[in-house]
């Protein structure tokens, strides 16, 4: 561990809990879907709704939830969302139909959605930004880990426990992580929020979007388009490869999350050699090289190889684009990363349509071409357009 990130605050490892006990739910009904489809008598097409409406809700409830962070305070925020995600998961193992447990997801997303991206802007408040990108890489790790763990240890459970046990095992652990969290942050060095009401609210929304580096919000919705629209996609490239277990392919998509935590423990290094411009350039040319070899169809044990490769360079380029966003405002900061979440979001609920309609209308190789071509220009036209300047609402000194 370096100097610098020896000096974080110890208030991170509180934030970096919540992200993780967060995380956990966001893939948790992935491995279990053939159990949930067969208990209600649905299609697995239908299952998979699931997940599109916990993706949607977190996105769609963005801009109100950074509004109330603002209002009513991040950290008691993030802890009620806490509870609310445990409750949302322990009534969805309840649940004795379809649309019970649909509501359940819903309820899921927006618990979800008040953690992460409140984080990230309290994580802003507590550094300055000569360490802020290394401190988000600490509460990104926290929720790469909770993805991974989610969705590899929920299939562990539903073999013994079934779909419901899964939930119920992990509301519970979220409620008791909520507690946790209300603990430390009871004794942690917060920065206190800058008074804040509807009519500030709505001068931050101004000072947001009259930032020439609101293009940043632009940019995660590309990357979500490009980068995370592709991975409905991946099993059925390795099905067209003779690779038809989907175990295989979830391990295989877990290969992202680790280069994402290549990029947490690679951060202080590279960031002092490359500098803001070269992180964001090299992390999206590093992503189209990984599209380009999807392209050419490779085995499983390639192909996981290189999306940690894409997952590496990928939080390259989305690091610096969400410290951008946390620059955007300070009395507004929660509704600034909020925002920067709802259009990150939008762009994954869009991608797969993208992607469908290209492969479908052009072919597989013409269609990921395009994207590693979109990716490559969005990571030179992000390095010529952000610009590392003072929010206009900042207090002078």
């Amino acid at each position: 561990m370096t100097a610098a990130s020896s000096r974080l605050p110890p208030a991170l490892n509180i934030i970096t809990l919540a992200t993780f006990a967060a995380s956990l739910s966001a893939r948790a009904l992935d491995p279990v879907l053939p159990h949930v489809a067969d208990d209600f008598g649905i299609s697995i097409a239908a299952a998979a709704g699931f997940a599109s409406v916990f993706a949607f809700t977190f996105a769609i409830i963005q801009p109100v939830l950074g509004a109330a962070a603002d209002l009513f305070g991040k950290a008691r925020l993030m802890i009620v969302c806490l509870v609310l995600l445990g409750i949302a998961n322990i009534l969805g193992a309840m649940a004795n139909s379809f649309w019970l447990l649909f509501a359940s997801r819903i309820l899921a997303g927006i618990g979800s959605g008040g953690v992460f991206p409140v984080a990230l802007s309290l994580t802003s408040d507590l550094v300055g930004p000569e360490k802020r990108q290394l401190a988000i890489g600490r509460t990104l790790m926290g929720s790469m880990t909770g993805n991974l763990l989610g969705a590899s240890v929920s299939g562990l459970i539903g073999d013994f426990l079934g779909w419901r046990g899964v939930l119920a095992v992990l509301g519970i652990l979220v409620i008791v992580a909520s507690v946790a969290v209300a603990a430390g942050f009871r004794g942690a060095a917060l920065t206190r929020a800058p008074k804040t009401n509807f009519s500030a609210l709505r001068d931050g929304y101004r000072t947001i979007f009259s930032n020439p580096n609101a293009f940043c919000y632009a940019a995660v919705f590309v990357e979500g388009c490009c980068v995370l629209g592709l991975f409905p996609f991946i099993a059925s490239f390795l099905f067209q490869g003779g690779e038809t277990r989907l175990s295989v392919a979830g391990v295989v998509i877990a290969g992202f999350a680790v280069g994402g935590l290549f990029y947490t423990l690679t951060i202080s290094r590279f960031l002092p050699r490359l500098g803001v411009n070269g992180m964001m350039i090299a992390g999206a040319t590093l992503v189209a090289s990984q599209l380009v070899v999807a392209t050419f169809g490779p085995g499983a044990i390639a192909q996981g190889l290189s999306l940690l490769l894409m997952g590496w360079g990928f939080y390259m380029i989305h690091g610096c684009l969400q410290v951008f966003a946390s620059e955007l405002s300070v009395e507004a900061r929660a509704t600034a990363l909020s925002l920067h979440s709802f259009f990150f979001f939008m762009g994954q609920t869009l991608g797969p349509i993208a992607y469908g309609f290209g492969i479908l209308h052009a072919g597989k190789a013409p269609t990921l071409l395009t994207a590693a071509f979109i990716m490559v220009a969005l990571g030179f036209v992000c390095a010529r357009l952000l610009r590392q300047t003072r929010p206009a609402d900042a207090r002078p000194g």
